[in-house]
């Protein structure tokens, strides 16, 4: 059986790999998508998400592919159905930092923490606080309550937020995704935390927008597609709403003329949540070495990929 693995990762791996696997190690885009011509296995995870792509559809005998990223939008599900390979992801790897970044997100529009850096920056001394909102009492939605944005519910409860959460189920009295548009404009802090499929792309449109709160900030940790951005643009350049906290955009990376950049009260972070962090490979290997022994004995994989869900 072949495996195809990051070099990258290989101090981790390697003494813990059972024997008899064959493992080729790649170093770059074109000895991934070489090497997985024959392989059973792959994690081909590369930092150009249309790279892992195409190392994942050449890989046409791969019975198994692991990826540390939680959103899939990298890799052909449709293909991967096809041919019957097991897609097992990352979900829970980032999940701390991912949600401490979102949390960072509503502390620093709270306190308008941009603003006083610049004015830091201008060598200014200002006794006018340019944000003076308190956590205290204010209101959450958090659309996704999974493991990422139950981490967020958690510690803004902590601060004194109202955590409202949305899942497909409605489980543990949250909402369910018809439910939440509809009382959109209770809250002070609305917080994209859910995975990117079909149903999920412009989510937040000009509608959604025009019913938050004109006080209300969106924090968005999940994918930039979730936001129609031309609607976004407008809604923030008419002060239709307080502001936007975005770790994410589309595309990405966002393009130096885009107007997204100069929009007002716009904090951007460059999608760099999840690497917020020095523990993202020791996680993603213990996972890893998990499934294989799991997948090498025939027995149950953690973080199956429901291939028609999308996640």
């Amino acid at each position: 059986m072949k495996a195809v693995l990051p070099s990258l990762a290989r101090p981790l791996i390697e003494p813990h790999l059972p024997a008899g696997l064959d493992v080729a190690w790649f170093a770059n885009h074109e000895e991934a998508t070489a090497m997985v011509a024959d392989a059973d296995i792959a994690w081909v995870d590369m930092q150009r998400p249309a790279w892992t792509g195409e190392a994942v559809a050449a890989g046409t005998k791969l019975k198994w592919v692991s990826t540390i990223y939680a959103g899939l939008d990298a890799f052909p599900l449709p293909l991967l159905k096809e041919r019957g390979t097991i897609l097992t992801n990352g979900v829970g790897i980032n999940a701390v930092a991912v949600a401490e970044y979102a949390v960072m997100g509503v502390l620093a529009a709270a306190k308008r923490f941009d603003e006083v850096v610049r004015i830091a920056d201008r060598h200014e001394w200002t006794i006018q606080a340019p944000g003076q909102i308190e956590l205290l009492e204010t209101t959450a939605l958090i659309i996704g309550y999974g493991a990422i944005g139950k981490l967020i519910g958690d510690r803004l409860a902590a601060f004194g937020v109202a955590v409202t959460g949305v899942t497909r189920s409605g489980r543990d009295g949250t909402l369910t995704p018809d439910q939440w548009t509809s009382r959109i404009g209770e809250f002070d802090w609305v917080i994209l935390a859910a995975p990117s499929t079909d149903q999920t792309k412009a989510l937040i449109g000009a509608a959604e927008l025009i019913a938050m709160k004109s006080t209300a900030w969106l924090i968005n940790i999940a994918r930039g597609d979730m936001v129609d951005q031309e609607a976004l643009i407008e809604a923030l350049t008419k002060r239709r709403i307080a502001g936007a906290f975005l770790d994410v955009v589309t595309p990405e990376p966002l393009p130096a003329d885009h107007p997204l950049w100069s929009t007002p009260n716009t904090i951007h972070t460059m999608h760099l949540s999840g690497r917020s962090q020095t523990k993202m490979f020791q996680r993603a290997t213990a996972l890893f070495l998990k499934n294989l022994r799991a997948f090498m004995a025939g027995e149950a994989m953690t973080n199956v990929v429901d291939l028609d869900a999308g996640y």
